[in-house]
């Protein structure tokens, strides 16, 4: 019989080893699953508050003599913000949620894929841990000079922290990410993997005397067709550039990765996607659905118009492609194909209609582009609504004759006023988001972060309180995905400044320019060869990749060719929007038919005419820039 041991009368039980073990893998499971998703989600809750709370402030606290709390809302804002991206970035990587390019790599049987993706999370991970290193050398610089934010006094290494805390937990998840990716390998699968890692070692070490320019997007495009994550397709291209070349001191990758989103106009980006996200998992869409149905459904062609109408409300809401395209197909695409539709063209017709998502306001490409460019959001917005008007329509005019030859028709026999109030009094919270949105930028009430962080604040009282159809775990589960999803369009947004420095240094825009310029003097000449290059882009790349990339570069040759930023802004967002339907990589395409299992090649098939529409459109608004500059010009 096993004896108490007592001290000064008290007994110490001690927890039984199997005990311990079940406490312990408690604690390992909440880190593992939940530690980063319930950081972001509160992260994104106290920032949403924050910025509401400054735009109250504005109106309502400044007249009762409370106070000013603006200085310290926005600052606390942009560091929560900060901390937010990268635990997102930690989470999208232990999610496998990305951008990259997988057109060369899914034609590998299996075993070749998993010893690109270990070759390609070594690299990964190495990049990861020059960051914790150097950015743990950064918050010492900080430290030891005493520097601290302006408004609150905080220390700026508290700020900075974000950098090696945020890559250290990616590091965690590469390592399992390798793991999972090197489990069941063969021997010769390990040498395959060993053998593409060599292979992204060897320009470094053959090229070290060679151009700086030509490593750098050498690497960049090896790592592009290797399936890399392209955030870190940039970052790595940049540091294995800077290893060979002694270019730029590594030293300044952490700092450039604080300040590059150490800024409020970016903020505009999670607050959008968090608006869409809330609104698409309430009642919204159901009640835009059926106002449009209402207004179009007894034309020829009516669910497909009331898909794209239905897109371009929905657009001035979500400000995303493929969001727009997953909100409405699923509840669309399925109903056309009972009425009669083919099933190749309502596919196309909800992938076609969902690429007004980035082109009419708000959209964040357009922020992306705003902040890359260093372009005001509010005048990319207001250059925004013709073009996507525009498209909008002509895909209603193409829509409309071929389900008038086809004889497919919507559900309803004829319109009706009565019908048309009531789904208009059902939808009136669905409708006043654009009007708060873009009614309080251009108003000059808010900022376009500020309506952002009110539109998603509005979602949320509308889902919960409302329509009742958002509870506090559907809250929980659009904030988490809001974070995920932000966090990947950040992280891109990261690497490609530090990719960008490179750029800046080597002087390639102007590189570019003058070869381009060497081809044709002609304005029109030119920007046709613009538009065939950004076409050919699209085929391959996702749009807000091409924007972080591409912008640095051509904005400087269309702005010594005459061309207004905001113009070529439009011009370049409506290209890389035709990318979302050309395959092989277009998203809306992919997402389209994953909604009824279809066959790409169906939606490919009836995406055809709608892509010679989108084309013509792209040329008129190319050629004609009254169509995108009207209304700035108006407030100019």
């Amino acid at each position: 019989m096993a004896e108490d041991t007592t001290i000064g009368g008290n007994t110490n039980h001690q927890k039984p080893p199997s005990e311990n073990r079940s406490t312990l893998r408690r604690i390992w499971g909440f880190i593992d699953h939940r530690l980063e998703e319930i950081l972001v989600v509160v992260g994104f809750a106290i920032f949403i508050l924050l910025i509401n709370l400054q735009v109250i402030n504005r109106y309502v606290l400044t007249f009762i003599e409370i106070g000013n709390i603006t200085t310290w809302t926005e600052e606390i804002a942009r560091y929560i913000f900060i901390f937010v991206s990268f635990l997102g970035a930690s989470l999208a990587i232990k999610k496998r949620e990305s951008i990259r390019v997988n057109i060369v790599v899914d034609r590998f049987p299996e075993h070749v894929r998993n010893a690109i993706d270990a070759a390609n999370s070594v690299f990964m991970l190495y990049f990861s841990f020059l960051m914790v290193s150097y950015g743990f050398n950064l918050i010492n610089f900080q430290m030891e000079t005493n520097q601290v934010t302006p408004a609150l006094g905080i220390p700026m290494a508290l700020a900075y922290s974000a950098i090696p805390i945020g890559f250290l937990l990616m590091g965690f998840r590469l390592i399992q990410t390798l793991i999972e990716d090197m489990k069941g390998m063969s021997a010769k699968d390990g040498l395959l993997t060993a053998g593409i890692s060599l292979l992204f070692i060897l320009p470094a070490v053959l090229f070290r005397d060679g151009s700086i320019t030509l490593l750098l997007f050498g690497y960049f495009v090896l790592f592009i067709i290797f399936g890399m994550q392209i955030a870190f397709a940039l970052g790595i291209s940049t540091l294995a550039t800077v290893l060979a070349t002694d270019a730029i001191p590594v030293d300044f990758f952490p700092q450039t990765a604080f300040t590059s989103i150490d800024s409020f106009p970016i903020m505009a980006v999670p607050f959008f996607i968090a608006a869409g996200i809330i609104m698409g998992n309430s009642g919204i869409i159901q009640k835009l659905l059926n106002l449009s149905d209402e207004l179009l459904g007894f034309l020829p062609g009516g669910l497909a118009l009331v898909a794209i109408v239905t897109s371009m409300f929905f657009s001035a809401i979500s400000g995303s492609g493929p969001a727009t395209v997953a909100a409405i197909g699923t509840l669309l695409i399925p109903a056309m194909i009972k009425q009669g539709y083919n099933p190749g063209f309502s596919a196309a017709v909800v992938a076609a209609a969902g690429t007004i998502g980035i082109i009419i306001p708000p959209s964040n490409p357009l922020v992306i582009y705003g902040v890359v460019g260093q372009q005001s959001i509010t005048e990319l917005f207001m250059a925004g609504i013709v073009p996507g008007i525009l498209t909008g329509l002509g895909l209603i005019l193409v829509t409309f004759f071929i389900s008038k030859k086809n004889g497919w028709r919507g559900d309803k026999e004829s319109f009706s006023l009565k019908g048309t109030l009531k789904a208009a009094w059902d939808a009136k919270f669905a409708l006043l988001v654009p009007v708060i949105i873009l009614g309080g930028i251009y108003g000059g009430i808010m900022t376009p972060t500020e309506a952002a962080a009110v539109a998603a604040a509005y979602g949320l009282v509308i889902g919960m309180f409302v329509y009742k159809d958002l509870d506090f775990k559907g809250v929980y589960k659009s904030l988490a995905s809001a974070g995920v999803t932000s966090a990947v369009i950040i992280l891109l947004i990261v690497m490609a400044n530090i990719f960008g420095r490179l750029i800046t240094l080597e002087q390639v825009a102007e590189t570019v320019a003058n070869f381009v310029l060497s081809i044709s003097e002609n304005k029109i000449v030119i920007l046709l060869l613009l538009n065939v290059f950004l076409l050919l882009v699209g085929l391959v790349l996702e749009a807000l990749a091409a924007i972080v990339i591409l912008t640095p570069i051509l904005l400087p040759m269309a702005m010594e060719l005459g061309v207004d930023p905001i113009h070529f802004g439009i011009i370049m967002i409506l290209n890389l929007a035709i990318g979302l339907i050309t395959p092989p990589v277009g998203v809306n395409l992919f997402v389209s038919a994953g909604v009824t299992k279809m066959k790409i090649e169906e939606v490919i098939r009836g995406v055809m005419p709608l892509l010679i529409t989108m084309i013509i459109v792209l040329l008129l608004v190319t050629y004609i820039p009254e169509i995108s500059m009207f209304f700035v010009e108006l407030t100019r």
